[in-house]
């Protein structure tokens, strides 16, 4: 078996057995948080008839192992059970499933995300590689003060200064992000502005650090002197000698703020009342909705699992010594 095909699969396996460890970790968490769904929508004046009757009707009275299991394998199916929201004790059901509250959730996240990427990713490129390139004069020092200033700020922070600036003091742009599904497309990017700018913020200054890191590093060694001997363009030398080489550490940290585009989401979400995911667990927590906690819990994980994953294969592919073996 071809050496890169092989240390795939063992990524890929890998994978799958760190996502069912983070499963039973949710699982665990969550059975360890306090509070009752079935106390809180009863109330302190339930008695403990009507406690028991209703946790059975949940199946909250089955052994943790039982749930557990049932849960992990309607998920393995697509399943992810159904929420807790809109039942009530009374016999009404009107919960919905959980992939149906959160498909329209996640994909607004991931369009929130994948309009802040697709800015993101090519501006820390081209500052983390003109800073390598022009290092230690003015331009390289500004943007390096720039970006370790946005690191240090925390992301509610950032979102509130740019929503006192641009809704308040100056109203360009609205402070609420409250898309809708059957919003033009051009309508729900104008409103999501100021939540992709915050999150741009922060990712661009991590991505463009560990791009000027990784050229600087490059730079010194001998083949891309000897690059330079040879009188070849310093446009050249960084981009067909030292950014291909520099590729591994850099998509690692490109995989790692794309996973946070996604997991990390969930401030930014809260602060701009956002309809993302991640504000649908925050409200799930605060409902004792455990399906939908864990099902968030779950695609949390997943996309970082499998972003991490997608970033070691690229490292692998462009690894010379994996794809030239001796």
């Amino acid at each position: 078996m071809h050496p890169v095909l092989k240390t795939v699969l063992q990524r890929l396996a890998l994978g799958l057995m760190t996502l069912f460890l983070v499963s039973v970790v949710i699982f665990s968490a969550i059975e360890m948080l306090p509070g009752d769904f079935t106390q809180a929508v009863l109330g302190q004046a339930a008695t403990e008839e009507t406690v028991t009757a209703f946790r059975r009707e949940l199946g909250l009275d089955q052994p943790a192992i039982v749930r557990y299991v049932d849960w992990i394998g309607g998920v393995v199916t697509g399943d992810f059970g159904t929420s807790f929201s809109g039942r009530a004790a009374s016999g009404v059901d009107r919960s919905r499933e959980v992939i149906a509250l959160i498909a329209p959730r996640l994909e607004n996240t991931l369009f929130l995300a994948s309009m802040t990427a697709i800015v993101a990713v090519p501006l820390a490129l081209f500052l983390g590689i003109t800073a390598a390139l022009w290092r230690n004069t003015a331009y390289d020092k500004g943007v390096s003060a720039s970006t370790l200033a946005t690191i240090s700020m925390p992301e509610f922070f950032v979102a509130y200064i740019l929503i006192l600036v641009f809704a308040s003091l100056w109203p360009v742009f609205p402070s609420l992000a409250n898309v809708r599904p059957d919003m033009p497309f051009w309508e729900r990017v104008y409103r999501c502005i100021l939540p992709a700018t915050t999150l741009m913020l922060v990712i661009v200054a991590h991505m463009m650090r560990m791009t000027r890191a990784a050229i600087i590093n490059l730079l010194a060694q001998p083949y891309i002197e000897m690059a330079r001997l040879k009188g070849l363009p310093a446009r050249t030398v960084i981009l067909k000698h030292a950014l291909p080489n520099a590729w591994a550490p850099i998509v690692n940290v490109i995989a790692f703020n794309l996973a946070y585009l996604v997991v990390g989401v969930v401030v930014v979400e809260v602060v701009f009342v956002y309809p993302g995911i991640g504000q649908l667990m925050v409200d799930a927590v605060t409902n004792r909705d455990i399906p939908v906690v864990q099902a968030c819990a779950l695609i949390f994980a997943a996309t970082y699992i499998l972003l991490n994953l997608m970033a070691d294969i690229i490292s692998i592919v462009t690894n010379p010594r994996l794809l030239h073996p001796r």
